[in-house]
């Protein structure tokens, strides 16, 4: 089978472009992706059948060979720095209890800024 990679995949519109190895363009729709697959990223390794199209070559059967390694990983904050941010993270959390258990949720204001808080918090950890 072919293999090349992704040159560009549009989400939205349902289809892109893969470069082969060998030379050329081969296009690409959704439909051939693998089963939970939704979107391809530019660079990514695949292995593909060819069938002709009305257009031109296009992918078949695709398979994802490698996945890019994740920006979310390489830009994830250490255990050791997360330590003192979680520390502070139960500090506020502790200040806001007393409040929330006399029936009332902090001012906009500081609510708004504990979501912020919390969804930085919570990107660290879901990746």
């Amino acid at each position: 089978m072919p293999t090349g990679q992704v040159k560009w995949f549009n989400e939205t519109k349902g289809y892109g472009f893969l470069s082969r190895d060998d030379g050329g363009e081969v296009f690409v729709h959704t439909k051939a992706l693998p089963a939970g697959v939704t979107t391809l990223r530019p660079g990514q390794r695949v292995e593909f059948g060819i069938a002709a199209g009305h257009r031109g070559d296009q992918a078949m059967g695709v398979t994802l060979l490698d996945a890019l390694p994740s920006v979310a990983v390489a830009q994830r904050r250490s255990p050791d720095d997360m330590a003192p941010i979680v520390q502070d993270l139960i500090t506020t959390l502790d200040g806001v209890l007393p409040g929330l258990q006399r029936g009332r949720y902090p001012v906009k204001k500081e609510g708004q800024q504990l979501a912020v808080l919390l969804r930085a918090v919570a990107d660290q950890f879901d990746v």
